[in-house]
């Protein structure tokens, strides 16, 4: 079976990459050994953002007296948030396979692997091999929880975030290790249900990729939650010998026992490039990353690769990006490399967090002369009705010619609003365009306006 393009892996990176080849003419196969989405639309992106929404519905009606509305009898019901999300990944994951049939891509599912002359045997789920060939092959398989070397997950008391979407019961008590955008989603949905969580990190904030202005604001609004927050502070051991789970911490102090239900380990990712036939084919890896060009060349002619398993941020939109980049370079347009200083980052706890560009402790290092304004919720309209006061907007400008270098927020919806900076950055428009960019009122988007006059000494409502 000959084609001109073969991607592996159907997650947002391969599905995009092989829909765009489509539309550009190029006959397409996609191989998925587990189920058409991936990750991201199976057991990430998706599901877990349903089981936020149904957190943050819950949280509405414990604070619905706040509204002037009375509620007697409520709960949560576990079993049926975690079938909901079930059902909304399973929904969007045959969406996928409507988009594959659509565009004419021949979908093959089984285990793939190169072989020596770049041809790809594909093992089915019933055992059955064909070998596939193509001019190009798309690595885009993605990547699996990661395991610490002394905190083995065993899928029952120790897991990874598969098992937190679908435990068989709510916890009583949970311990999170790792406060990136995984382990803090998953701190905030079992908080908000009513499950006791400590969240542990290593580094000195939680969310520590983020601006330090930003990572002050989630620790006091997790705390204020009822999250305990525990930062410089690491798991050591996990005894799962008993009923539950008793985690050494060590902190600042000295060792700390707790007991909890579940331990969840949330401290990154392993790209999955294992038993590709990568290595007998000599394509070229670093520290389990694959090694390409701005147009996602391999040093093998013919084979490509994007997403989770190259070089770059893991999220699930640069991975589409990539795809999109890779298949176009491929069928021969002229295309220009992605701007990595430009990618978009969210977390979508409550409140939200998002942010593109640099932070200001990044900026001052790179030799910047800087204008930074911050405009708060707690003084937008719109905030204020909707009860959603939390947070704020931080733009950070370079002083000299008013290029947006920054731009981080974090409070009701701020990943919708984050998209408006990306543009901003992409078109290289100044601080004082954006001030005189009018803003509909009531929004949250105002605060991006005001924060911007806030950097130049022209806020109005502040």
């Amino acid at each position: 079976m000959n084609y001109d393009l073969i991607v592996i892996g159907s997650g947002p990176g391969g599905y995009v990459a092989a829909i765009r080849a489509s539309q550009l003419g190029l006959k397409t196969a996609i191989i998925e050994r587990e189920l058409l989405g991936g990750i991201c639309l199976n057991w990430g992106c998706i599901p877990t953002k349903a089981l936020l929404k149904s957190a943050q519905v819950f949280e509405y009606i414990n604070h619905a007296k706040d509204y002037g509305i009375n509620i007697t009898e409520y709960s949560a019901d576990f079993a049926g948030i975690v079938a909901r999300s079930r059902g909304v990944a399973d929904g969007m994951s045959k969406g996928v396979a409507f988009l594959m049939k659509k565009n004419k891509i021949d979908v093959i599912m089984g285990n793939a692997k190169l072989t020596k002359d770049k041809k790809i045997d594909v093992t089915g789920p019933d055992g059955v091999k064909q070998t596939l060939e193509a001019k190009s092959i798309i690595l885009a398989t993605g990547a699996r929880s990661r395991d610490l070397p002394n905190i083995k997950a065993d899928g029952k008391k120790i897991i990874g975030y598969r098992e937190a979407m679908v435990l068989p019961e709510q916890p009583k008590t949970m311990v999170v290790i790792g406060s990136g955008a995984i382990g803090s989603e998953f701190a905030y949905f079992y908080n908000a249900i009513g499950t006791k969580v400590t969240l542990v990190e290593f580094m000195p904030e939680i969310l520590p990729r983020e601006d330090e202005e930003v990572c002050k604001q989630m620790a006091r609004s997790f705390k204020k939650q009822g999250i305990t927050v525990m930062t410089e502070s690491s798991v050591e051991s996990v005894d799962t010998s008993g009923a539950g789970c008793k985690v050494s911490i060590k902190t600042k102090k000295g060792m700390e026992t707790i007991d909890c239900d579940i331990v969840l380990s949330a401290t990154g990712i392993t790209p999955n490039t294992e038993n590709l036939g990568l290595e007998e084919l000599g394509i070229k890896i670093e520290k389990g990353i694959v090694v390409t060009d701005d147009y996602y060349r391999t040093n093998v002619e013919g084979i490509y690769a994007i997403g989770d398993i190259v070089k770059g941020p893991a999220l699930a939109h640069v991975a589409s990006a990539e795809g999109i980049t890779c298949v176009e370079n491929i069928a021969g347009m002229h295309v220009e490399p992605i701007d990595y200083g430009n990618i978009p980052s969210c977390t979508y706890c409550s409140p939200e967090v998002a942010s593109v560009g640099m932070t200001e402790k990044q900026a001052k290092e790179a030799g910047y002369e800087l204008k930074i304004g911050k405009f708060p919720f707690s003084a937008s309209g719109k905030a204020k009705a909707a009860g959603n006061s939390e947070g704020f907007v931080k733009l950070i400008f370079d002083a000299k010619y008013g290029e947006l270098l920054g731009g981080h927020l974090v409070g009701a919806g701020v990943t919708e609003l984050v998209a408006e900076l990306v543009a901003v950055r992409k078109l290289e428009t100044t601080g004082h365009e954006i001030i005189k960019t009018i803003h509909p009122h009531p929004t949250m988007s105002e605060a991006i306006m005001e924060a911007a006059a806030a950097a130049y000494g022209e806020v109005i409502h502040l």
